[in-house]
C-alpha cells in the first residue's frame, strides 16, 4: 500500500488516478480517500488525481492524542503528500473539514496551489455561533468515545445537511453511511477534538483572505444552513473568489450533485490553467446596482 511519511513520522495513505495536471482532493470529516469517487472517475482522464486518507483514517495511522491533530497539521500533511509525490503545483480541492484545509493551504502555500475549491466550509466559522460549535464538537467526540461506530453514524449520516443526499440518492447515502460506520472511532474523536473544535475562526482571518490571489471557487448547497453566511463572507473577501450555491443541496455537495460539482471545477480548472480565471473588477463593488446614483 502507498503512504507518505509527514515530518512527525506519520504515514498517510494515497491513491492516485491519471495523468497530466494533479488535482489533490481532501476529504471532510465523515468522508475518506473514497469519497471523492465521482470526481475521480470524471477527471482522471485528463489530470492527475490524488486522494488520501487524513491522519486518524485508516489505512494512515491513528496517532495517539489530541495534540497530533490540528488545522495546522492538516495543511502540514496535504503539502507532505505532495511533497512525497514530487508534485510542485496541485488544484487543491476540500469539502467541508477539507475545504477548511484546501482554504488554508492556500494562504500558506499560494505557491504551491493552481487553484482552490472550499466547499461546505463555514459551519462554526461565524463569531456568534462559535461557542455553541465548540460545544457541539466536544459532544460529537463524546460519542464517539462512548458509543460504537454504527450507532453514531447513524445518528450523523442523518444530520439536517444529509437527509437531501439520502432524499434524492438513497443508494449513494447507503454508501457514505456505511463507509463512515466503518471509521476509526478513536481517529474521529481526536480528529473532532484536536481539527475541527480547535480551528480557528475565518472571521478572523479577513486581512489575509482578502490578500489571496490563488483562483478560488466557493461551492456551497443553499440547505447547508451553517455553509451559507461563511460562503458569501468569502466570496465577498477573496479577490479572485467565486461563488456556486447549489439549490436543494445539502452539505455533501461532491457526492449529492456530481454532474454541478464536476462542471464547475472543469470551468475553474480549465480557467486557472490558461492564466483566465481574474480578480473581481473593482467596479461590481458600488453600493450602487445600476452606477447610476452619482
Amino acid at each position: 500500500m502507498p503512504f507518505a511519511m509527514t515530518d512527525d513520522n506519520v504515514n498517510l495513505y494515497f491513491e492516485e488516478a491519471g495523468a497530466g495536471v494533479p488535482i489533490l482532493f481532501i476529504h471532510e470529516f465523515a468522508g475518506d480517500h473514497r469519497s471523492w469517487g465521482p470526481q475521480v472517475s470524471r477527471f482522471a482522464r485528463s489530470h492527475r488525481c490524488i486522494t488520501y486518507a487524513a491522519r486518524g483514517y485508516p489505512p494512515s495511522d491513528v496517532p495517539a492524542g489530541k495534540n497530533s491533530y490540528s488545522q495546522s497539521r492538516a495543511v502540514d500533511d496535504a503539502l507532505a503528500v505532495l511533497d512525497y509525490l514530487e508534485v510542485d503545483k496541485a488544484h487543491i480541492v476540500g469539502l467541508s473539514m477539507g475545504g477548511f484545509t484546501a482554504l488554508h493551504f492556500g494562504l500558506r502555500h499560494a505557491d504551491r496551489a493552481l487553484s482552490l475549491v472550499v466547499s461546505g466550509a463555514g459551519y462554526g466559522a461565524q463569531p456568534e455561533k462559535e461557542e455553541g460549535f465548540r460545544r457541539e464538537c466536544a459532544m460529537i467526540a463524546q460519542a464517539l468515545e462512548t458509543e460504537d461506530m454504527k450507532t453514531f453514524a447513524a445518528r450523523y449520516a442523518e444530520g439536517p445537511a444529509r437527509v437531501q443526499f439520502q432524499n434524492k440518492d438513497p443508494r449513494g447515502w447507503a454508501v457514505f453511511a456505511e463507509s463512515l460506520a466503518g471509521h476509526n472511532a478513536i481517529g474521529s474523536a481526536l480528529t473532532m477534538r484536536g481539527v475541527q473544535q480547535e480551528r480557528p475562526s475565518l472571521y478572523q482571518a479577513g486581512e489575509e483572505l482578502s490578500a489571496l490571489t490563488v483562483p478560488t471557487l466557493i461551492v456551497v448547497g443553499d440547505e447547508d444552513e451553517g455553509c451559507l453566511e461563511p460562503g458569501l463572507m468569502l466570496k465577498r473577501t477573496i479577490p479572485t473568489a467565486g461563488l456556486l450555491v447549489l439549490p436543494k443541496t445539502g452539505h455533501t455537495t461532491n457526492l449529492e450533485e456530481p454532474e454541478m460539482f464536476n462542471e464547475a471545477l472543469d470551468r475553474l480548472f480549465g480557467l486557472a490553467e490558461a492564466g483566465r480565471w481574474d480578480s473581481r473588477d473593482p467596479r461590481s463593488l458600488a453600493t450602487s446596482a445600476t452606477g447610476m446614483d452619482g
